[in-house]
């Protein structure tokens, strides 16, 4: 390695610590990252602005508008009494529930945009039972994070492959003859979350009782109606066309950042020009822009430089490179070296650029090389899904449930009780679905 790159890797390294331990804001350590790896010389100011990927920040910040009105709207509510009623108040099986379905929504929707969707709904029954909200938003935010690369729609990684392999929709279901992404996932998720609901039985959320005297008491109720079903149908209506637009993005052949920005503007215009001939109650702009977590976007900001430092000096491709002896070992080395060690990697690395030069190594093996690559294919974006789950370095996602869940309860969540959720669930996760490739994806092939 050169003088730059070690100075480079130095620099992530402390820069992610910084992050991880939390002693000072988590958007202020990035940003001084960021600053330090452009006066090492790793980058220019102008590169480092240009490695942002804006068209996500413009999604993460136009789809926290759309989820501020949804907030508002008595849904997050109704959602919440309903999954109580159907748990019958067991707090653990209500935020096992919560967390199993924000995996399964997350196939489709981005995974900040599912936390930002049903954190309300802890919020609104935290109040009334008493218990502290960061741990299931916590939860939800890792579920949300499993799921995206079950199909091609939900994550990065999937629409990488596609555009790598030439993968489509249906191959993330049944492909080369065996079940793929979907299935495999599907079955791993279904065991974690299950193992989550007995480890939430042993927690402080198993003592959680109702409090008939707290304020929001009487909202929890046998049936809650919407108060202004107009205002919530039309934010309802305008999240589900933003949704539905992002999905034809390639038909309609421009970014996902300006559907998403596009779909903001007009729910705020709607509301704008109509609240007061419609007589709603709508609350005012500047009270939803003020819910939106400006530090979590400075941090996405900071995090795609920091990244795209590594990726400039070419120490992504030096890791991806290290990967290829092993590869051509043999198929059960090559899949299991990859697989455990791309885990640990993508939990303090924003997995999307090393995957993807990744992908591209295995490609290019294939052809020079013959080897079998969608048993590779798979290792890679399952771990390097998984695995981002360890850290908030990792998974911003758990950044984004991380801040509000403090936000909500007024207090720091410990690191110690933060990896006694990360750490598990991504260990489990790993073991599982490593099980099952091996039977599905990789002995087939050594024969």
């Amino acid at each position: 390695m050169t003088s730059i790159q070690i100075i480079t890797a130095v620099i992530f390294l402390v820069t992610i610590f910084l992050v991880i331990i939390r002693k000072f804001n988590s958007m202020v350590a990035a940003m001084l990252g960021v600053i330090t790896m452009v006066v090492a010389g790793s980058m220019t100011e102008v590169e480092a602005f240009q490695l942002v990927d804006w068209n996500v920040l413009a999604i993460l910040i136009s789809v926290w508008l759309i989820a501020g009105y949804f907030g508002k709207t008595g849904i997050p509510e109704y959602l919440g009494d309903l999954t109580l009623r159907v748990s019958r108040g067991n707090i653990p099986l209500f935020v096992t529930l919560i967390g199993t379905l924000s995996g399964f929504v997350s196939m489709f929707i981005d995974n900040v945009v599912v936390v930002l969707m049903l954190a309300p709904i802890i919020f609104h029954i935290r109040k009334v039972y008493g218990f502290r909200a960061t741990g299931p938003i916590l939860f939800i935010g890792l579920c949300s994070n499993f799921m995206g690369t079950a199909l091609l729609l939900g994550d990065l990684p999937p629409q990488m492959l596609h555009s790598v392999s030439g993968i489509e929709f249906l191959g993330f279901i049944w492909h080369s003859g065996r079940p793929s992404s979907f299935i495999i996932l599907t079955a791993t998720y279904l065991l974690v979350c299950g193992l989550f609901y007995f480890k939430f039985r042993r927690s402080e959320l198993a003592k959680s009782v109702r409090n008939e005297n707290a304020p929001h008491a009487d909202a929890v109720q046998t049936e809650v109606r919407i108060k202004d079903k107009r205002f919530a149908f039309i934010v309802c209506a305008g999240f589900a066309l933003t949704i539905v637009g992002m999905s034809v993005r390639q038909y309609l052949g421009v970014k996902l950042g300006f559907i998403a920005f596009v779909g903001a503007i007009l729910l705020v215009l709607t509301f704008e020009l109509l609240h007061k001939p419609l007589e709603m109650d709508i609350p005012e702009l500047d009270e939803i822009l003020a819910g939106i977590e400006w530090g979590a976007v400075g941090f996405y900001a900071a995090l795609f430089a920091l990244v795209g430092g590594l990726e400039k000096t070419h120490i992504l491709e030096i890791v991806a490179d290290w990967f290829v002896p092993f590869i051509e070992a043999g198929l059960m080395a090559g899949v299991s070296v990859m697989y455990w060690v791309t885990a640990p990697i993508v939990g303090f690395v924003e997995h999307d650029a090393f995957i993807l030069t990744l992908l591209y190594v295995i490609r290019d093996l294939g052809e020079t090389q013959g080897i079998h690559v969608w048993p590779y294919y798979w290792a890679l974006v399952w771990s390097g899904t998984l695995g981002s789950n360890l850290t908030i370095a990792g998974a911003p996602a758990l950044y984004v449930a991380l801040t509000m869940g403090e936000k909500e309860d007024g207090e720091k969540f410990p690191l110690k009780t933060f990896f006694s959720y990360t750490v598990p669930y991504v260990i489990v996760s790993l073991v599982i679905c490593y099980v099952l490739m091996v039977l599905i994806w990789v002995l087939p092939f050594m024969r």
